[in-house]
């Protein structure tokens, strides 16, 4: 029999920079993952139930995804629920050294297990409440370090052999509509059946990820349902503001009119560089502004996203620590010389479809490489690009395939801080006497099983993992079961 789960909810996590957790072995223990593996099973909904994953779970784009319908789907409650179990390794590799924070040079795997309860209340017309509980279990491939774009968007640094519970959303939005053509919305995760013009105001407040509303693409954003690698699913550059597992505090409004979007919002960051804990004296904090255009060409549909940010905040000017270190003789280390300064950042994000089964997207970013990466990881400039391709050609519809390639860039300061011996959000091999730029490309084949969900295998290739060309190149080889109702 299956095991009833349903009181377990689950989450994804992020990690605290400051507390560097001493490496570990991420091998596999396989009687471990037996639970979690039934479990994700036993949950997996009937084929009547089952929808496509979801990409930013309380996005109000107009490219929204699938319905789910819900384990409760009514006009004032819903209940809605997700698994996700990845297992991802590693190959041995060419490595003459290693840092604190490198990458292991020996084969190896980890794994990671969620699952997360949608639990919304829909109080009167176009208002919402959602709280989303979770538990996680599981690490990423060398404790989540030694590679920028890192390879798991399901794993963070911080990592438990032993799942826990945490409210990771807890937010409520209201939407105003303003005149022009209806459409029914519909019902998904943090998301209810309801009609939305055209024309609209919607506000957003409470807990939630930055990300769910920013820097969205239909066919890169969602670790659980396409990609996996951090610098495809997100734009690298995109250093949004976030506790240890990905989440902030803030509020956001969202102007539609017509195919043109404006969002602006403000988020606390972290107390310190990517730590547990957002600093609720308001006096760290980050600015986000972004400006969608909705098209069509040859009928076919696409969007570019343009998206800025600035974040105030007590961080390393990366130049002045590296001076230190050379007049210390001691490795460089951000830590000794953060002051309040302002680090602002741009991107787009395009995508367009190409056939009635084809579409493209482009990611490209910069941020202010002076500084050190405060939230995300350590990449300056990054451009990626890729297809998805669904499985309509051969009988196989709700299947995709999605291909990409990237290449993260790290600063002349970010370089220069981590030969002297510095470390980073997740780089860091003590030092760096040959810096280049990170290569990565992923390939993926997402599987719908009829009476099971989805099942993804995945490879990347990582071509000097952590900017080090005396390391690597990395293969990293995956498997994904999901299902969410």
């Amino acid at each position: 029999m299956c095991p009833d789960i349903d009181q377990t909810p689950m989450p994804r996590l992020m990690p605290p920079l400051p507390a560097r957790p001493a490496a570990r072995s991420t091998r596999p223990d396989f009687i471990r993952l037996i639970p979690a593996l039934l479990a994700t099973l036993c949950f997996l909904p009937p084929p009547a139930a089952l929808a496509a994953p979801a990409g930013s779970p309380i996005s109000s784009n107009d490219t929204a995804s699938t319905e789910s319908p819900g384990l409760i789907d009514s006009d004032l409650f819903a209940l809605h629920a997700q698994s996700t179990f990845v297992w991802q390794g590693n190959d041995g590799f060419h490595a003459p050294y290693s840092g604190s924070q490198s990458l292991g040079r020996s084969a190896r795997g980890a794994e990671t297990w969620d699952l997360t309860l949608y639990a919304g209340l829909h109080p009167w017309k176009g208002s919402e409440i959602w709280v989303n509980g979770e538990v996680d279990q599981g690490f990423g491939i060398g404790n989540t370090l030694g590679i920028a774009g890192f390879p798991s968007g399901e794993a963070y640094k911080i990592g438990r052999a032993t799942p826990y519970f945490r409210i990771q959303r807890a937010f409520w939005r209201q939407t105003i509509n303003l005149g022009g053509p209806q459409e029914l919305e519909n019902a998904d995760l943090d998301l209810f059946s309801e009609p939305q013009s055209e024309n609209r105001l919607v506000i957003t407040a409470g807990k939630f990820a930055v990300t769910d509303l920013y820097d969205s693409n239909s066919y890169a954003h969602d670790p659980r349902a396409d990609f996996l690698n951090w610098s495809v699913i997100d734009t690298g550059t995109y250093d949004y503001a976030a506790d240890s597992w990905g989440y902030s505090a803030g509020a956001v409004v969202e102007w539609y009119q017509g195919r043109w979007t404006l969002r602006s919002g403000g988020f606390l960051m972290s107390e310190v560089p990517n730590s547990p804990d957002l600093d609720t004296s308001f006096h760290q904090f980050q600015i986000d502004e972004e400006l969608e255009e909705r098209h069509t060409i040859g009928g076919k549909p696409g969007k570019i996203i343009v998206t800025a940010f600035v974040s105030h905040a007590r961080m390393a000017d990366l130049a002045t620590a590296t001076r230190l270190a050379k007049q210390t003789g001691q490795a460089a280390d951000d830590a000794l010389v953060r002051h309040f300064a302002n680090r602002p950042g741009i991107s787009l994000t395009v995508e367009q479809t190409l056939t009635r089964d084809l579409a493209a997207f482009l990611r490209a970013g910069w941020s202010d490489g002076r500084y050190e990466a405060y939230e995300f990881t350590d990449i300056d400039r990054t451009l990626a690009g890729g297809l998805s391709l669904d499985g309509t050609r051969w009988q196989r519809a709700r299947d995709h395939i999605g291909l990409a390639g990237v290449v993260n860039v790290a600063s002349r300061q970010e370089k220069a801080y981590l030969a002297a011996g510095g470390t980073g959000l997740l780089a860091g091999d003590g030092k760096l006497p040959h810096p280049g730029a990170e290569h990565i490309t992923e390939l993926y084949y997402d599987v719908a099983i009829r009476a099971l969900g989805h099942i993804t295998l995945d490879y990347q290739w990582i071509g000097n993992p952590a900017y080090n060309r005396d390391r690597g190149p990395v293969s990293v080889f995956a498997i994904r079961l999901h299902a969410q109702i």
